[in-house]
């Protein structure tokens, strides 16, 4: 057995749960499906039956399409699989587009070669009143087949595993359960709105994971962060129903780099061991450590680096004003009020170049009003100031538009006919089906294609307006409609070659040497993390083609609606004066789609300006605290190397 070291033994002490923390949640997803592969095989060496609890919601779709991919490449067989499904909604029709049955179908289930009556889903359409009986016969299905092998998990904010909501018993069976109100928001994405969530869910109980000889359990990006720490490095509660897996023999957690920002060894290595003070990580652990004492970064003493865990740092750099100094320096050189660079100025740690000026920009925006919502006050700057500023509006982002919306521009339209003598014969017909249609949707049905061109207009419509506000002029927006987001459902498609061709023929046509991209990976329909790799994928495809424009062409992030970057992270701050963020409210306004509720908007209930104001008003905050100027709000980038 290999000698464990001591930073191991001071990471054991933080870490009550093995974890694994890979890079993203594609090579996490390998991890896992190889787990599961090699326990089918082995299990089919043996002619043995091999049980699998499975999991659903966003979580395991990339690790079920890697199953896919191995069933279809490397000839892996389900023949001797018998799976259980955690969960399902209550009440819910098997065929409804939310309903886990037909999750299961579409990402598993009908591309391998299992046995359909090997797939147990609990069902949602069973009569109240023959619940029990329904959960007490799944109970025994699992009991019959031997028990589940391995047991496939997420994990929801407030620490659910399954359903079992915070609150549940060790020893809890199968059962149906009330929904707490924030998975219901977490989980409101699926939904047109938060009416629609089912209030009630059937699921397996604690105990009846517990009992599983082997569980892995996913978890992918920054909202998840905060729980995986609770889960993994606090104490076994029911109030965290996750931690209750610290008395399991046979756990690993499966996690990427984002969800993993909490724990020790990512946010205070330094308390684990061994620490590479390079200035990233002396200027978060100072920042981090000054907020937590409620100091300017400039008044923190040899004694609070002492008391704060670190004396080492302390034993390299020498004495706390000079690294406190190092730490303000660096802050302090993230705030510009020149986003595009400062002309005819030698400005040596500025964020930007000051040449060349004015510069070609290129702002990609996920949906039509992610650039004026995370970058406004930025995006009015660059104009402002000289630049060549093109918008890229890579989706349509018809989904987020209501019915009503439909219905009130075709009333407009007829009547805009008539009012001017135009024939209104065709547009009534299309007021009329599309009326018709709306009436009768069913949960499981898409809209038509005629109803998601007119949601799309809409939003296109809105998204011109505001670069008009903006002040840019024709030619200078750009609506990609990239392929990979046109299915009509919440569920995207994976980007695409021609997501890539169309963006690569963007890019060279106005050869930018500055580009915007959404880095926000939170956002709960997965939009953004395609869009943003349908940029970088078409960036380092030009660059390995040897455009020459190329090499000087950077690349920075933005977050979106859902939060921002930690202050450690940001290389580029831009204040806004009060007036500034007005202004930039009144071009979110514009897009009145998008105004009070709108579908699909996930957990958060504030509309898309007070989320904005809010976080640029938070972000000027902390660096007022650490001792900067206090401005009234703040937009933040970092800086992305292809």
């Amino acid at each position: 057995m290999a000698r464990k070291t001591a930073s191991m033994d001071l990471l054991d002490s933080f870490e009550k749960i093995p974890t694994r923390i890979f890079t993203n949640a594609k090579e996490g997803s390998a991890f896992a499906a190889s787990q599961i592969a090699d326990l089918i095989r082995e299990k089919q060496s043996k002619n043995e039956k091999c049980v699998l609890g499975l999991a659903t919601g966003s979580t395991p779709k990339s690790l079920y399409a890697e199953l896919v991919r191995m069933h279809k490449e490397e000839g892996l067989s389900f023949k001797n699989v018998i799976a259980f499904n955690l969960d399902e909604y209550y009440p819910i029709e098997r065929d409804a587009i939310q309903s886990y049955h037909r999750f299961m179908k579409q990402q598993l289930f009908d591309k391998v070669d299992i046995d359909q009556n090997n797939c147990h889903i609990p069902d949602g359409t069973t009569a109240k009143e023959n619940i029990k009986q329904h959960c007490s016969a799944y109970e025994q299905k699992i009991a019959d087949a031997g028990g589940i092998d391995l047991q496939v998990l997420g994990i929801g904010v407030n620490g659910h595993i399954g359903f079992n909501e915070p609150g549940s018993s060790v020893y809890t069976k199968t059962r149906l359960i009330t929904l707490t109100n924030s998975t219901r928001l977490a989980n409101s994405y699926e939904f047109a709105n938060i009416s629609e969530v089912p209030r009630l869910a059937i699921t397996m109980g604690i105990g009846t994971i517990l009992k599983a000889k082997k569980i892995i359990l996913m978890a992918w990006g920054p909202t998840k962060a905060p729980v995986i720490q609770q889960s993994v490095e606090g104490d076994d509660t029911e109030h965290v129903p996750a931690s209750l897996l610290q008395n399991h023999d046979d756990v690993t957690f499966v996690i990427d780099e984002m969800a993993a920002a909490e724990l020790t060894r990512y946010k205070s290595p330094w308390l684990t061991g061994e620490c590479e003070w390079t200035d990233k990580m002396i200027k978060r652990a100072v920042v981090n450590m000054a907020l937590k004492l409620g100091k300017p970064v400039l008044s923190l003493t040899n004694t609070d680096y002492n008391e704060y865990g670190l004396s080492d740092l302390l034993v390299e750099k020498g004495d706390a004003y000079e690294i406190n100094l190092q730490v303000y320096y660096m802050l302090r050189d993230s705030i510009t009020g020149w986003p595009g660079g400062k002309p005819n100025a030698v400005i040596p740690n500025h964020p930007e170049r000051s040449n060349p000026y004015p510069k070609k920009v290129i702002l990609f925006s996920p949906h039509p009003d992610d650039d004026i919502i995370s970058m406004g006050g930025t995006f009015q700057r660059l104009h402002d100031q000289g630049h060549e500023v093109h918008v890229a509006y890579q989706t349509s982002g018809n989904i987020a538009v209501t019915d009503e919306f439909v219905t009130r521009f075709l009333d407009f339209a007829v009547g805009f006919e008539q009012m001017f003598g135009i024939d209104a014969d065709k547009s009534k017909k299309i007021l009329s089906e599309a009326r018709g249609y709306l009436e009768k949707k069913k949960s499981n049905e898409v809209d038509t294609k005629a109803i998601r061109e007119i949601k799309g207009l809409i939003r296109r419509c809105e998204a011109a307006a505001t670069c008009r506000y903006v002040g840019l002029k024709e030619g200078q927006w750009h609506f990609q409609n990239l392929p990979f987001y046109e299915t009509g459902t919440v569920e995207k498609n994976p980007m695409g070659e021609e997501d890539v061709r169309l963006t690569m023929e963007l890019f060279r046509k106005i050869k930018p040497q500055q580009v915007y991209c959404a880095g926000d990976f939170a956002d709960p329909h997965g939009t953004h993390l395609v869009c943003f790799n349908v940029v970088l994928e078409s960036l380092r495809r030009i660059k390995a083609d040897g455009d020459e424009w190329i090499n000087d062409c950077w690349l920075w992030l933005y977050k979106g609606a859902w939060q921002e970057w930690n202050m450690e992270e940001i290389e580029m701050a831009i204040p806004m004066s009060p007036e500034q963020v007005m202004k930039k409210r009144f071009g979110i306004f514009i897009h009145q789609s998008q105004k009070d509720m709108v579908p699909f908007q996930g957990s958060d209930s504030r509309e898309f300006w007070q989320r904005a104001e809010e976080r640029n008003a938070a972000t000027a905050d902390l660096y007022g605290k650490l001792g900067l100027t206090q401005y009234a709000a703040m937009e933040a980038f970092v800086r992305w190397h292809y």
